[in-house]
């Protein structure tokens, strides 16, 4: 009995040392950044911004990647099988949550095979209605909704997209009957023209359209007021604080990946988030930077996942496939 706990004894200092020996030593190598979702997306800009100087402080290139498809599945799905040594990270995001409702057989459970690192930011969605619907307020929105129930449409990004589950947030708090109707794209032109009466646009996309004469911007769906828009109401401010929905941005790793490599990189990615040229940056995007340990941050994202999936069932949301 003592030789085996003596055995077991050395067998855990070798794996510490180990993991020790890996931290001290990590990186030594360029970093692979899967990232699940198009260029140009709200997630890959963010990344982008904040990993160019995270790579600064560890002292090796992040080479991001871009593999997006169904919805940021494909990526997801590379990274969870990749090798866990830190060399091979991915962006995470809401749509962690997301992906869960909307596929049947994923080939990755969000929750069991990524360990969370370390949070960028949050970004809001700017609530705009066309110029045509008359509206001025939110609470103008919603008396319009009920006095003629099934009548007014919402645009959104697709199915499960952060639009979209924005738009369910605001049906269920304000409990109003409202059509979603889904676009790969064209859905702002549609609300601009007046075909659709509001849409729930993420801010970072929202920056170019803000300024046409064709939208109302009613709120944002953010707890609080955004510095990027001092005037627009939150959509707590305006009686519905049910509704608030933001889509996070952050960094995650295969799970089983050794502590000493996860903390290396939170504390790399905060001491980036700390730099005031990234602040100003990720504020131009709309993005409020939110740090937070490691060990929060992954109770962040298993509350979300959590939170996405009972949203999805109270608005009846099926998944695609």
């Amino acid at each position: 009995m003592l030789r085996s706990r003596i055995i077991l004894g050395a067998a855990f200092a070798a794996a510490a040392a180990t993991a020790a020996y890996a931290a001290d030593s990590y990186p030594s190598r360029p970093i692979r950044v899967i990232s699940p979702f198009p260029p140009g997306s709200a997630s890959d800009t963010t990344s982008r911004v904040v990993l160019d100087r995270v790579s600064q402080e560890l002292g090796q290139p992040m080479v991001i990647e871009s593999k997006p498809g169904a919805g940021g599945v494909v990526g997801f799905s590379e990274a969870a099988k990749a090798e866990p040594d830190g060399y091979t990270v991915v962006i995470s995001s809401t749509s962690m949550g997301t992906e869960k409702v909307l596929h049947t057989h994923l080939s990755f459970d969000a929750a069991k095979d990524f360990q969370s690192v370390a949070m960028f930011g949050v970004q809001p969605s700017v609530l705009v209605a066309s110029k045509q619907s008359g509206f001025k307020t939110v609470a103008d929105l919603v008396a319009a909704a009920k006095a003629k129930p099934g009548v007014l449409t919402f645009a959104s990004a697709g199915v499960g997209s952060s639009s979209h589950m924005a738009g369910e947030r605001l049906r269920l708090a304000a409990n109003i009957d409202v059509r979603h109707v889904p676009f790969r794209d064209q859905g702002l032109t549609e609300v601009m023209a007046g075909r659709i009466d509001y849409y729930f646009l993420p801010l970072a996309a929202a920056a170019s359209a803000l300024g046409s004469d064709k939208l109302t911007v009613l709120a944002v769906s953010s707890p609080k007021r955004v510095p990027l828009l001092p005037d627009v109401p939150s959509i707590a401010e305006a009686g519905y604080p049910k509704a608030e929905f933001s889509f996070w941005v952050g960094l995650s790793v295969p799970a089983k990946t050794p502590r000493p490599i996860v903390d290396k990189l939170h504390d790399a990615t905060e001491k980036a988030l700390r730099d005031p040229d990234i602040a100003a940056k990720l504020a131009k995007l709309g993005v409020v930077p939110r740090q937070m340990p490691v060990d929060e941050f992954a109770r962040f994202v298993d509350d979300d996942i959590r939170a996405t999936a009972k949203l999805a069932k109270e608005a009846n949301i099926q998944p695609v496939d």
